[in-house]
């Protein structure tokens, strides 16, 4: 079964959610219709010729750690270049750092398509659109400016590094050390653990968020500061330079998503720079967190409408047994179609909540009536 873009239901609940509204913003004056139609046809057509073939392969062919460097499944090198080249990665980044600025709820439709046809590979860009949000509100204007158009290109990626071994969900439990160095960068030292392409060959460069400690700060969580700790370090002339010290030691083993690399991260005294206030960081990471829940929220759709397509599929072709109507495959059972239907509901029904949250996100932005940008924040988390 070759998964198809539901393109034309995408457009038709954008349309009954009032999306065209946007192109009436000054922020989205370049959302038109046809633009978004565009658009969406596009990406389209790189989820299906580009993404899809190669998804199978990363449960064949496995992300591997071999010499401290992780090689990626067959394929995806080439599927991140389309991404990255196509400008999907900064499809709604600032247009100063190389985005297109165009909406949140344009931007989610592209994610779903890419993580229908192949969810590991759709989970890279989706983590760099979440730390360029981070750096957008939190980072110096000199961190901005040297990793925001980089990330925004595609050509560095990013990670958010939150959980450990003995901490799990409590952040607050955390023992990765930051130590204040004389030239006013930090000394990064830690172990993490579930990276989502903590390292890979699929770009020239990883940029890792890191929740981490100061020796003197307070106990628990409101004693947990953010870092940007690079793979490789850039020079000011923005070109790559020494390694930093930081380093996959393995790969994790998981049920399903074996294209996609989660990893066990070692920093050990990895240089790093502090991103917003010292303990404070974790209100910073949480700007990148609240995107994500955006993001896997959709990634739920996405995988729903996979299947829903597959088990449509199946139905159609699958010869068994005598059914009521005479049809020649199962579909003839009046409780696969009731199954087929519930699932194709619960699909649509999540995905307009979806893009309803996002469209709200997007008039948070872009209303020109401060309460009604207020009204749209509040709905819209």
């Amino acid at each position: 079964m070759t998964y198809q873009p539901p393109v034309a239901e995408m457009t038709r609940l954008a349309v009954q959610l009032g999306q065209d509204a946007l192109a009436d913003t000054a922020l989205y004056a370049e959302a038109t219709a046809e633009s978004r139609s565009a658009i969406l046809d596009e990406a389209a057509r790189l989820a299906v010729e580009v993404l899809a073939p190669c998804n199978q392969a990363g449960d064949r062919e496995p992300a591997r750690l071999e010499n401290g460097v992780v090689r990626t499944s067959p394929g995806y090198a080439d599927g991140y270049k389309a991404i990255a080249e196509g400008g999907w990665v900064g499809i709604a980044g600032k247009p100063e750092y190389g985005g297109m600025g165009l909406p949140q709820s344009l931007a989610v439709m592209v994610g779903e398509m890419m993580a229908s046809a192949n969810l590991s590979i759709s989970l890279c860009p989706l983590l760099s659109q979440g730390q360029i949000e981070a750096l957008e509100h939190h980072a110096s204007d000199q961190l901005r400016a040297r990793y925001l158009p980089m990330l925004t290109s595609g050509r560095w990626t990013g990670t958010m590094n939150l959980t450990e071994p003995q901490a799990g969900s409590d952040v607050g439990a955390l023992r990765t050390r930051a130590e204040r160095s004389e030239d006013g960068v930090y000394r990064i030292t830690g172990q993490k653990i579930w990276i989502s392409w903590g390292d890979h060959d699929v770009a020239e460069n990883v940029v890792h968020l890191v929740l981490a400690r100061l020796v003197d700060a307070p106990a628990g969580s409101r004693g947990v500061s953010l870092f940007l700790v690079p793979k490789f370090i850039p020079n000011e002339d923005g070109s790559l330079g020494q390694r930093n010290a930081v380093r996959p030691l393995s790969l994790e083993h998981k049920m399903g998503l074996h294209g996609s690399p989660t990893c066990v991260m070692e920093f050990d005294s990895a240089t790093g720079w502090l991103v917003g206030e010292e303990n404070k960081g974790l209100a910073c990471m949480f700007t990148m967190m609240n995107n994500a829940r955006l993001g896997v929220g959709i990634q739920g759709v996405a995988i729903a409408e996979a299947a829903l397509q597959a088990a449509q599929a199946w139905a159609m072709d699958r010869v068994q047994g005598h059914t009521a109507d005479g049809s020649p495959t199962i579909v003839g059972h009046a409780d696969i179609r009731r199954m087929l239907m519930q699932m194709k509901a619960q699909t649509r029904v999540a995905r307009a909540i979806a893009y309803d949250c996002a469209f709200a996100l997007d008039l948070a932005r872009a209303a020109e009536d401060a309460e009604a940008r207020t009204a749209a924040a509040r709905r819209g988390a």
